[in-house]
């Protein structure tokens, strides 16, 4: 299904982006990272992005998640403007209203699993609301697992605690980058299944950039990318039907 680049509809927004641009360098090395950018990400869905190497996928999830800084133009977490935060905010805002999922995992060796689930909270003095982190662990299948370190925890197994300490603050959005990226295809798909149980069972939003067109297909959308501008949305994904729109993409760079 093909809109127009800008893509929004009047729901509830966890996060929004507007008119964003992000510039690298100056004169003949100037490289346009995003280029005016609009997009919501509505409360309770499950988004991917995509597009092609460089199309700055990773730069506007970056951006709208408050982990780098950008250029011109607005982005919102709520009602909260980051660029009127300052560093110490930004901090805490990221903190309290954020969850983080990465490629590497990125537990820490010498704590368990539930120490690694609720170290975001202890770092930030609050106490975990038990019922609800018990919830999530159950979700997850690690109730067994959570005294367990790391190096004792297969891959997929850690990517659960990654996914469990990313929802255990119940933020206003989660942000994957690649999530799966380190994972066989097995544990991929129990990661991607979490994922969207948590968005339909938990009410949590996500968002997520993957170049893998199945993990694109446990979304509710996917907005693609190219050139740092958004260029099309599908609906109700299908893998087959994302990887023949990146397979267009493609085609088109080959002729471009």
């Amino acid at each position: 299904m093909t809109t127009t680049p800008t893509v929004s509809r009047a729901t509830a927004v966890a996060a929004r982006a507007t008119d964003l641009s992000k510039v690298y360098g100056h004169g003949e090395t100037q490289v346009v990272a995003l280029d005016h950018v609009t997009v919501d990400f509505r409360q309770g869905e499950f988004t991917a992005i995509m597009g092609p190497s460089g199309s700055g996928k990773s730069t506007l999830m970056h951006c709208v998640a408050g982990l780098d800084s950008f250029s011109s133009g607005s982005v919102r977490i709520g009602e909260t403007e980051l660029s009127t935060l300052k560093d110490k905010q930004l901090t805490q805002l990221r903190r309290d209203k954020i969850g983080f999922i990465f490629q590497a995992f990125n537990l820490l060796p010498t704590l368990t699993a539930l120490e690694n689930i609720t170290l975001p909270m202890d770092i930030a003095g609050r106490k975990p609301d038990k019922q609800w982190v018990q919830q999530v662990i159950d979700m997850l299948g690690i109730s067994a697992r959570l005294s367990h370190r790391p190096t004792e925890l297969s891959g997929g197994q850690q990517q659960r605690v990654a996914v469990a300490r990313a929802l255990a603050s119940r933020p206003e959005i989660i942000f994957g980058d690649e999530p799966t990226g380190n994972l066989d295809s097995r544990s991929g798909a129990e990661v991607l299944g979490f994922l969207r149980n948590s968005v339909r069972e938990l009410g949590q939003t996500v968002v997520m950039v993957t170049h893998d067109a199945v993990a694109a297909s446990y979304a509710d959308r996917v907005i693609f990318l190219a050139d740092g501008r958004i260029v099309d949305e599908m609906l109700h994904p299908t893998a087959d039907g994302v990887l023949d729109r990146m397979k267009a993409f493609d085609a088109k760079g080959r002729t471009s």
